[in-house]
C-alpha cells in the first residue's frame, strides 16, 4: 500500500504511475494493461493518457494503439548534468574556504576510474598550488581518490581497482594495506597525509555525503607546508573548515 501523504495531487499521481509503470515494462501496453498494472480502471486513466501523448512523454502505436515510452524524459535527464548542479552549489562555497584556510583546494569526483578535478579555487597568497580543472589523476596515489573509493561498495571498489595499473605493481601487503586504509578512511569521515605526488603538500581531503547516502565528490586542501607562511592554521583548524563547507555544499545539492 502507498504511503498516505498531508498533501496529495490525485492526477499527478496518475500521471507518474503510468510513467513509472511504463518504464518498468519491455514492451509496449494497452490502456487495459496499463490500468490493471497501477490497480486502476480503463476509464479513470484515459485522460492521463491522452495527455502524457500530446506533451509528448508517450507514444501510441498507431495499429496496435498500445503505448510506450518516448525519449522527452531521456533528453530532460541529460540537459540537467548532475556534475553542472555539483559545481554551481560549491563554487562559491570553495571561493570562501580558500580564502578562509589561504590555502588552495579543489572538488574531485570519480570518472572513468580516475580522479577528475571540476572545480579548483585558489589560495589568495602570492605562492600558492594550482590544480587545473579537467585535469585527471590515479586514484591510488591522490587524497582525493583514496576518499572517493573508500566510499564505494565492496563490489565498486573492486572493479575499480581491478584494472588499475598502479594498484597491480603493489605487492600482496601494499594491497592489502591499501585496502585497509580506505575502510579507516570511510570510519573516520576525512584524510590527512603527506602527498604521494609532491613533496611539501599535505593533502586534507573530506567527502561531500555520508555513508549510504551515496558519495559524489570530495573536497581536497593541498596545503604547501615548506613555505613560512599561514603557519597559524592548523591542519585541524583547516579540517574543521573544510568539513563544514562539505556539509554548505551537501545540503544546497539535497545529498
Amino acid at each position: 500500500m502507498k504511503k498516505e501523504t498531508k498533501y496529495q495531487a490525485p492526477a499527478l499521481d496518475k500521471g507518474l504511475d503510468i510513467l513509472e509503470y511504463l518504464s518498468s515494462v519491455s514492451i509496449p501496453q494497452s490502456q487495459t494493461e496499463i490500468a490493471s498494472g497501477i490497480e486502476k480502471t480503463p476509464n479513470e486513466i484515459y485522460r492521463m493518457l491522452m495527455s502524457l501523448e500530446s506533451r509528448g512523454y508517450i507514444v501510441r502505436d498507431e495499429i496496435s494503439g498500445k503505448y510506450r515510452l518516448s525519449l522527452k524524459l531521456y533528453h530532460l535527464s541529460h540537459r540537467h548534468s548532475p556534475v553542472d548542479e555539483l559545481r554551481r552549489a560549491a563554487q562559491f562555497l570553495l571561493e570562501d574556504l580558500a580564502q578562509s584556510i589561504r590555502q588552495s583546494c579543489h572538488l574531485s569526483i570519480l570518472y572513468m576510474n580516475q580522479v577528475m578535478v571540476v572545480l579548483h579555487a585558489k589560495s589568495p597568497e602570492p605562492i600558492a598550488l594550482s590544480i587545473e580543472e579537467g585535469n585527471l589523476f590515479p586514484l591510488p596515489l591522490t587524497a582525493s581518490g583514496k576518499v572517493l573509493l573508500s566510499y564505494l561498495s565492496e563490489v565498486e571498489r573492486i572493479a575499480s581497482l581491478e584494472n588499475n595499473e598502479i594498484f597491480k605493481g603493489f605487492s600482496k601487503e601494499q594491497q592489502d594495506e591499501f585496502l585497509f586504509s580506505l575502510d579507516r578512511i570511510s570510519k573516520q569521515g576525512f584524510y590527512i597525509r603527506n602527498s604521494d605526488l609532491a613533496e611539501g603538500v599535505t593533502d586534507i581531503s573530506v567527502p561531500i555525503g555520508t555513508n549510504g547516502s551515496g558519495i559524489t565528490a570530495c573536497i581536497t586542501v593541498s596545503r604547501l607546508t615548506t613555505l613560512n607562511i599561514n603557519k597559524g592554521i592548523s591542519n585541524d583548524e583547516i579540517l574543521t573548515q573544510t568539513l563544514q563547507c562539505a556539509e554548505k555544499i551537501q545540503r544546497k545539492v539535497g545529498i
